[in-house]
């Protein structure tokens, strides 16, 4: 009978046990309170913060409708990769044009080449003839009526060259702006194929396959996921002690068993308001400094596919350059 009671007691006590689930919410939760209601060691600063990266926006340089989108939101994307074309219909036949044209001036060079090579002979042929007519006026066998016309038409000839010369010139002018034509229409055809400028993942996707969009549209906007930092604000007495490039930690509220490292990469010149999106734990110092918390790039190169922006935590900081960091902020990563 007292065997059948203990084991009943256990069966209660079994069932009265939350869940392992539950458990390691429990544990989370708790680690969480803790962390938050530590007491930092002097030359420590604690407050709240926010995941971020830096955004590049994949915009249209030039208007025109979208042939085709190649990612959603969400994908990886690596710089070069191609995001998007513009229909290009109007530039091609206008590019097509322009090579026609640089034909044309190459054409008329010809053209001008051979008239040069039939004035020189024209003058070649006027000159000599001019100096014959010279010595046979000096003799008396020609009037200087006669030898009068031969100089004229050296003269003559003299200008036809000069004027084939100038008609070659222009041709290469128009060569050169004819080709430049072309070039300045295969660079907006360039355009009209969107790229990523950098790696990272797509965060918006802002315009379909079919839209028509105008010069300086967004068609998908980009998180760098190799320049993630956790933005925190600060009052000017902590912000002003910050060295940048110091040793920071940071721990998110999703997994707050992980300590990342960081360091102090920007501080801001001018004071603001505290955004509402993030307080401080002195909500009556309104005024703040923002301050970045880089994170290491190799780091998030090997983490890159769980950085997700917008997560919120913990920054830490060190405003004495002595202060040793507690056992609780060592690094601890997954």
């Amino acid at each position: 009978m007292r065997f059948s009671r203990i084991a009943l007691a256990a069966v209660f006590a079994a069932l009265m046990l939350p869940p392992p689930a539950v458990q390691a919410q429990s544990r989370i939760k708790a680690l969480i309170e803790r962390l938050r209601g530590d007491q930092m060691p002097e030359g420590i600063v604690k407050t709240n913060g926010r995941i971020e990266a830096t955004q590049i926006d994949v915009s249209s340089k030039y208007p025109g409708r979208l042939a085709e989108v190649n990612v959603n939101e969400g994908d990886e994307v690596t710089a070069g990769q191609v995001i998007a074309r513009i229909a290009s219909p109007e530039y091609e036949a206008q590019l097509r044009s322009a090579q026609a044209q640089v034909l044309r001036a190459r054409q008329a060079l010809a053209e001008a080449e051979a008239l040069i090579a039939q004035r020189k002979s024209d003058q070649s042929f006027a000159r000599t003839d001019a100096d014959r007519a010279k010595e046979l006026v000096a003799k008396g066998y020609i009037s200087k009526q006669v030898y009068d016309q031969r100089v004229a038409r050296a003269d003559a000839a003299d200008a036809a060259l000069r004027a084939a010369e100038a008609q070659r010139d222009q041709a290469h002018f128009a060569i050169r702006a004819s080709e430049a034509d072309a070039e300045q229409i295969k660079a907006i055809l360039v355009d009209l194929v969107l790229v990523a400028p950098r790696s990272g993942r797509v965060q918006y996707q802002l315009a379909r396959t079919g839209e028509v969009v105008s010069a300086g549209t967004r068609v998908v906007t980009i998180l760098d996921l190799s320049d993630v930092y956790m933005t925190i604000y600060l009052p000017a007495a902590q912000a002003g002690r910050l060295a940048l490039g110091d040793e920071a930690r940071i721990i998110l509220d999703p997994v707050p068993q992980y300590v990342i490292p960081a360091t102090v990469s920007f501080v801001a010149a001018d004071a603001q308001f505290t955004p509402k999106t993030v307080e401080t734990a002195e909500e009556r110092e309104k005024l703040v400094f923002r301050v970045k918390l880089q994170v290491d790039r190799d780091l998030l190169a090997k983490y890159h596919r769980r950085v997700k922006t917008g997560v919120r935590g913990l920054g830490f900081v060190r405003t004495s350059p002595e202060a040793k960091w507690p056992d609780s902020l060592a690094v601890k990563l997954p």
